[in-house]
């Protein structure tokens, strides 16, 4: 089973949907420090199932998501896919490809002021 590609959408710096192909041989990521490197290894632990936000590197799951920019509105969720080429059937299953996908949602509440806040 090989990795074919990675899809991110909303996941830490990765405000629009992203596809990153891994192709034969050796696939490399480079870039500037602070460009989103690492979020890329956080993204496919979080997609396989990693639930330490320590490992992840946030303090709390929610920092998963894109949290917004000065020039980008924060998002209400983030998704990863993995696809996986199955050609070989090391899962059993017929199909030649596998899609693995996690998806978090946030959680933001909003309660209207009541006369007993002290704020009406």
């Amino acid at each position: 089973m090989k990795l074919k590609s990675l899809i991110l959408q909303g996941f830490k710096s990765f405000y629009d949907r992203t596809v990153i192909e891994f192709h034969e041989g050796v696939t490399a990521v480079v870039g500037p420090n602070g460009s989103g490197k690492s979020n890329i290894t956080d993204a496919i632990r979080w997609v396989l199932g990693e639930q330490s936000s320590k490992n992840l590197r946030v303090d709390k799951m929610d920092e998963l998501i894109f949290a917004g920019t000065e020039n980008k509105r924060a998002l209400s969720f983030a998704e990863i896919t993995l696809v996986m080429d199955n050609s070989d059937h090391s899962i059993d299953i017929e199909y030649p490809e596998v899609h693995v996908t996690r998806r978090i949602y946030s959680c933001l509440l909003y309660t209207s002021p009541s006369p007993r806040d002290g704020l009406l």
